[in-house]
């Protein structure tokens, strides 16, 4: 791991056919709140399978700061946290510009003891990304929000059930909004609340601690507050993004790779669009296998909450369709500006036009050819990787950064592939 965290740059060189299997990991999505969930009980929580990431060790330093007891066990993707002994509520800029999942320790901290503020959450520049969703629902529950130069103050000498209403379906949002009404007094129900994968997880989670909650991965979560909650034990789900990262990869370059420790119900949205382009997909159990079957047909894909395509694969996707015959399609429903990476992809060779910032037309097939390239956030530093296995020559990505806060090593697991692929 010493290598992956000093280097700035990776080489890939394209033309290698992927072959073999890979342990695909924990989700940062699912393990990120879960951490910000063990705020709710003095009693210690443990988990598994937690991802070696840079937003993970993020979130073990703020809730360091704010006074949890906190061992990492690297070796074994563990983690404890005891938060006992908590004594500030506040979430340190420093750690919050670097990741937006900090702002989860927010509706934690208000439920349990009243207090919390932050300033506005950074993390990757994909547009507009507010955080109102999770601040007017603090309100309605009887908390006082108050707008500082630095960021937010929330205060409440104890929340309460409220019908709360949600303008769209946000990730973060509806895991704020859930913590808090673990504890509120009363009932709360959370209308056009996201069904992701990782919220029916952390669902399951904060059953495990005792909280009263029905309709976890549907539009509709009715929460019944509870007096206290108790500490967890649990294993990360597998984390579906750099699962399908690794299934596209294998259907580009034409190879056959075997995914372990996927579920198959959260991967249904790419595995559609896969067999749509042309590849091969079958399932045994918790294993995907992923064949390329040479010419790759054109399709569209249209970024929209769970269970529509993933967002954080469409950029992956994009690679795809440079090497399908035919006009394919990118709508992005969820972010207004992720498609920033395009003009990385055409130093490639792509031919791709972005209409309008959340449409765009690629033409394929296209010989991409490799060329320096920068990663802008984490899902365009994947891209790249991608576009740099089935582009000729040699292809170099910089702002690697970003990558290490979302996929662990991904050099080290491309290269056990056949891929060849190295830091720089």
């Amino acid at each position: 791991m010493q290598v992956a965290t000093e280097a700035k740059t990776i080489r890939v060189r394209g033309g290698t056919r992927l072959y073999g299997r890979v342990a695909i990991g924990g989700a940062k999505n699912a393990a990120l709140p879960a951490m910000a969930a063990a705020l709710l009980t003095d009693e210690e929580c443990l988990l598994d399978n937690v991802p070696v990431l840079e937003d993970t060790l993020v979130m073990v330093e703020l809730l360091r700061w704010l006074g949890a007891d906190v061992e990492f066990d690297q070796e074994n993707r563990r983690v404890r946290i005891c938060a006992a002994n908590i004594n500030r509520f506040d979430a340190p800029p420093e750690l919050v510009e670097r990741m937006r999942a900090s702002f989860l320790v927010s509706g934690p901290l208000l439920s349990r003891f009243g207090e919390a503020s932050s300033s506005p959450p950074g993390g990757c520049r994909l547009g507009t990304r507010p955080v109102d969703v999770d601040l007017r629902g603090f309100r309605r529950m009887g908390a006082e929000v108050t707008h500082t130069d630095g960021g937010y103050v929330m205060r409440a000498r104890r929340l309460y059930g409220a019908e709360l209403y949600m303008d769209y379906p946000s990730h973060t949002g509806t895991e704020n909004l859930l913590m808090a009404a673990t504890l509120a007094r009363g009932t709360t129900t959370i209308v056009n609340a996201s069904s992701e994968p990782e919220i029916s997880f952390l669902g399951s989670i904060l059953r495990d601690m005792g909280a009263r909650i029905t309709g976890v991965g549907t539009p509709h979560i009715r929460v019944h507050g509870v007096d206290r909650l108790r500490g967890y034990r649990a294993a990360i789900l597998p984390d579906r993004i750099e699962a399908g990262t690794f299934a596209i990869a294998a259907a580009i370059t034409d190879g056959e790779v075997i995914l372990d420790n996927v579920s198959e119900p959260d991967m249904l949205p790419l595995t559609y669009k896969l067999r749509e382009a042309g590849a091969e997909v079958w399932w045994n159990q918790t294993s995907m296998l992923v064949r390329g079957r040479g010419e790759l047909h054109s399709t569209e894909i249209q970024a929209l909450p769970f269970p529509g395509f993933p967002t954080d694969l469409q950029a992956a996707f994009a690679v795809l369709m440079t090497q399908a015959k035919g006009q394919s399609r990118i709508f992005e429903r969820v972010f207004n500006d992720r498609l920033r990476y395009a003009a990385e992809l055409a130093k490639l060779g792509a031919d791709i036009t972005v209409i309008d910032k959340q449409q765009a037309i690629i033409n394929g097939p296209t010989r991409l050819r490799g060329a320096d390239v920068e990663a802008l956030d984490i899902r365009s530093g994947a891209c790249l990787v991608l576009a740099g296995l089935v582009a000729e020559g040699e292809t170099r990505i910089g702002q690697i950064q970003h990558l290490r806060r979302g996929y662990e090593d991904i050099v080290e697991k491309f290269a056990s592939l056949g891929a060849e692929i190295s830091y720089l």
